[in-house]
């Protein structure tokens, strides 16, 4: 059974562009658009990894993450900011909300993937209890 990861993403060509990158590495896909829809598909599909863009419309990335945490099933599923915003105080805020990780846009795929590896194989240790404000920053962009 494929590995399932949740992209919430609002714009269309970066859902596509994450979509076949981890598809070609043999992980299932399952997508959403806005955040409202983004909570409703992880209560469905429950994901092993969510990708969240932080700038959603209506229910931004950092209250997602605000209420995927708040319930049980998700609290050790890791949760990776998406965002073309580089900034230190949103990084610092997507972990206070509860993200795992974050990184940056444009996304290289081998570091995209090496990070996504990384979350899942730490979440399969049975005493490692994610630790949002323990992650340091890390840079996807422009390498």
């Amino acid at each position: 059974m494929k590995t399932r990861i949740l992209i919430i993403e609002d714009d269309e060509q970066s859902r596509y562009l994450l979509s076949v990158i981890l598809e070609h590495h043999g992980y299932q896909v399952i997508q959403a658009c806005d955040g409202y829809e983004g909570i409703e598909a992880a209560k469905q599909a429950r994901p092993a990894l969510i990708l969240l863009d932080l700038l959603l419309p209506g229910l931004d990335g950092y209250a997602v993450a605000q209420k995927l945490r708040r319930d049980s099933a998700f609290t050790r599923v890791p949760i990776l900011a998406v965002t073309a915003i580089p900034m230190m105080s949103n990084h610092k805020r997507a972990l206070a909300a509860g993200c795992t990780d974050y990184i940056e846009k444009p996304v290289d795929q081998n570091f995209l993937i090496d990070r996504i590896k990384e979350h899942l194989r730490s979440d399969e240790q049975p005493d490692n209890l994610l630790n949002p404000g323990g992650y340091s920053y890390k840079s996807g962009g422009g390498e």
